[in-house]
């Protein structure tokens, strides 16, 4: 696993639907800026996308935010986790409704298969909502 004088580089998926997602989205770029845990590289456009799996419910704003971090996978899981539920995340049922929803899209070039962390994420050559910001990424 190479890394950097500054740590490993992962790239985020963050998502939500529920509430003022764009304010809060403002909010957790803030946030992840002055966390002791990560240094923000490059963010994405936010792009707003239909629903998938759970189809009645409201279209989602998503972007991409490239990272530098010092924690492990799975650290840097439950990192995200916690900053989910800062922000009000709820789960409530699979592909359902929600505040907030970060996800690790990339990991360094790891590749892990546990009951906790799948990396890189499952599905993130069939979602436009990766696909297209990752394609208005410069790094």
């Amino acid at each position: 696993m190479a890394s950097s004088r500054s740590g490993y580089k992962a790239l985020l998926g963050i998502g939500g639907n529920v509430g003022d997602v764009l304010r809060r989205f403002e909010h957790l770029f803030w946030y992840l800026k002055r966390s002791p845990f990560m240094h923000i590289i490059e963010t994405a456009p936010i792009l707003k996308n239909p629903p998938f799996g759970y189809l009645k419910q409201d279209y989602f704003y998503n972007s991409l935010i490239l990272i530098e971090t010092r924690l492990m996978p799975k650290e840097l899981l439950q990192y995200i986790l916690h900053v989910e539920k800062v922000f009000g995340r709820k789960r409530l049922f699979k592909d359902g409704p929600r505040t907030l929803d970060i996800d690790i899209i990339f990991y360094e070039n790891v590749k892990m298969d546990t009951n906790s962390l799948t990396l890189p994420h499952p599905s993130w050559m069939q979602r436009d909502s990766v696909l297209i910001p990752l394609s208005m990424m410069k790094g």
